[in-house]
C-alpha cells in the first residue's frame, strides 16, 4: 500500500487523544465532528496498539445508522486506505458490520427505539477482545436511561487483554434545547476527570466549502437567534422570537389505529433536505410520528427509502405544488401525492393553525426537534422588530409540518362554508 495522507481538523487533536470515560463532541452544523470521529475510530481499530478493542455504534433507530454513521465509517475507510481498503477492512452490508483485517476489531450497529432493542444490547459480545468503545451519534435522540444501559456494558478488567485499552463512550450531536438532559448531566455539572467536553463550529472546519460557509454567515444577519443554535452550536431556548412553543417530545406508537386520522406531508429537496413526515391527529393534537430526512437523494431513491422505512403509501401525502414532476413520480409509484396550493398568505395561515394546536413529536424525529427548537421569526435589520415572516433557513421539516395542516384547514373551511340548512340550523 502506498502511503496515505489523512486530513484532520486541528481543532479535534485533543479530542482524539482523550481517554476520558465520556467524550462529548457538541457543535454546530458542518463542524466536521462526525467525520473526525469516524476517522479516529477507523485509525485506532487499524492500529495493533489497540488490538482487542471493539466498537458499538448507536443511534435511536438501527435503520438511521445505515444512511448516516455507517456511510460515514465506510467513507473513512475509503479515504484512509484508498484502493487498498479491502486488504485492511471487511465491510458487510447486511447486517451492517465492519471488521479490521489487521487487528480483528469489529464495528457493529444497534438502535434503542424500544425495550426489545435495549435488551438486545445487553447480549452484545465479540469473538475477539471486548466491547471497549461506544459511539452515540446524534446523542440528543437518546434518553438518559439509554446512556445508563450503554454505560453498564463497559465493565471488567482490560489489562489481561491489552494494557493499552480503555473504556470510552463518545457522544456527537448538535445541541438543541437548553433543558436537555445531556446539558444538565455534563455541561451544568462540576468538572470531572472522567468527562471531556468539546465544542466546534463550521468555522473550525478547514475543509468546508466556501459556499456553505457563506450561507451560514448570511444567517447571522437574517436570523441571529437561529444562527446561534444551528451554526454556532449554542444550546437553544424557547425564548422570544421562536415561532412554535406549544410542542413536546413524547414516545408515540406509529400504528394508525391509535389516531383519529393519519396522513403524510413532504417538502422536496436535494441540496437542502427532503423531509417526509408521518402525521397523526389525536384528541386535537398534531402528532409527528415518523420522519425521513435526507440530502442529495433523487426522487427514485427517496421513494425507495420511504418504502423501506414503512411509510404507508395508501395514505394521503401533501406536497409542495412547485414540484409537479416530483409529485407525478410519486403518484406513478403508487403514492397518493397531493399538491398543496400556495395561495397568498398561506404560509402565515399554516403557521397560525399550528400555533393553535399542541404538537407532539416522537423522539425519533430528531430533525423535526432540531428545527422546531430553532425556528424563528425574521427581524427587521434596521429596527430589530420581529417580522411576520419565518426565517428561510434550516426549515425543511417545518415546511413539511406546514403542509401537514392542509387536510385539517381544508376540513374547517368546508364546515365554515356549509349553508345553515346543511347544519340543521
Amino acid at each position: 500500500m502506498s502511503e496515505s495522507v489523512v486530513q484532520f481538523n486541528r481543532v479535534f487533536a485533543e479530542v482524539n487523544r482523550s481517554q476520558c470515560r465520556y467524550r462529548l463532541l457538541c457543535g454546530g452544523a458542518g463542524s466536521g465532528k462526525s467525520m473526525n470521529t469516524a476517522q479516529d475510530f477507523i485509525l485506532k481499530l487499524s492500529d495493533t496498539r489497540y488490538r482487542g478493542a471493539n466498537l458499538l455504534v448507536v443511534r435511536k433507530t438501527e435503520a438511521a445508522c445505515r444512511y448516516s454513521v455507517f456511510e460515514e465509517l465506510v467513507g473513512a475507510v475509503s479515504r484512509i486506505f484508498g484502493t487498498d481498503a479491502s486488504r485492511f477492512w471487511h465491510i458487510r452490508q447486511e447486517p451492517m458490520e465492519l471488521t479490521s483485517l489487521v487487528t480483528g476489531g469489529r464495528i457493529i450497529f444497534r438502535g434503542m427505539k424500544d425495550e426489545s432493542q435495549r435488551e438486545r444490547l445487553k447480549s452484545v459480545a465479540f469473538e475477539s477482545g471486548k466491547l471497549t468503545w461506544i459511539w452515540c451519534e446524534e446523542a440528543t435522540e437518546l434518553y438518559r436511561a439509554d446512556l445508563d444501559i450503554l454505560d453498564d456494558r463497559l465493565r471488567g478488567d482490560l489489562s489481561a487483554i491489552n494494557p493499552a485499552l480503555y473504556y470510552q463512550i463518545t457522544m456527537t450531536f448538535n445541541p438543541i434545547s437548553a433543558g436537555h438532559w445531556i446539558k444538565k448531566r455534563f455541561w451544568d455539572a462540576p468538572p470531572s476527570p472522567d468527562v471531556f467536553l468539546h465544542h466546534s463550529t463550521f468555522r473550525d472546519n478547514a475543509f468546508i466549502g466556501k459556499e456553505y460557509a457563506a450561507r451560514m454567515e448570511r444567517r447571522a444577519v437574517d436570523d441571529p437567534e437561529g444562527y446561534a443554535v444551528y451554526a454556532l452550536g449554542e444550546w437553544g431556548s424557547k425564548g422570544t422570537g421562536l415561532i412554535l412553543t406549544r410542542w413536546r417530545v413524547t414516545d408515540m406508537d406509529p400504528a394508525p389505529e391509535g389516531y383519529d386520522s393519519v396522513w403524510m406531508a413532504q417538502d422536496f429537496g436535494y441540496n437542502h433536505a427532503d423531509c417526509l413526515l408521518l402525521i397523526g391527529l389525536k384528541d386535537g393534537a398534531i402528532c409527528v410520528l415518523k420522519e425521513l430526512y435526507v440530502r442529495e437523494k433523487d426522487t427514485a431513491e427517496i421513494i425507495t427509502l420511504a418504502e423501506e422505512a414503512g411509510f404507508p403509501k395508501h395514505r394521503p401525502m401533501y406536497c409542495d405544488s412547485a414540484e409537479p414532476d416530483r409529485i407525478r413520480m410519486w403518484q406513478k409509484a403508487g403514492w397518493r401525492a397531493i399538491p398543496v396550493v400556495k395561495e397568498s398568505g398561506s404560509v402565515a395561515s399554516q403557521i397560525d393553525y399550528l400555533k393553535q394546536h399542541e404538537i407532539r413529536i416522537d423522539p425519533r424525529c430528531k430533525n423535526v426537534i432540531d428545527e422546531i427548537s430553532a425556528w424563528q421569526w425574521m427581524r427587521d435589520e434596521t429596527t430589530g422588530e420581529t417580522l411576520d415572516e419565518p426565517t428561510p433557513f434550516h426549515d425543511d421539516a417545518m415546511a413539511a409540518l406546514r403542509y401537514a395542516t392542509e387536510p385539517l384547514r381544508r376540513a374547517e373551511r368546508r364546515i365554515r362554508t356549509l349553508p345553515k340548512n346543511a347544519l340543521g340550523i
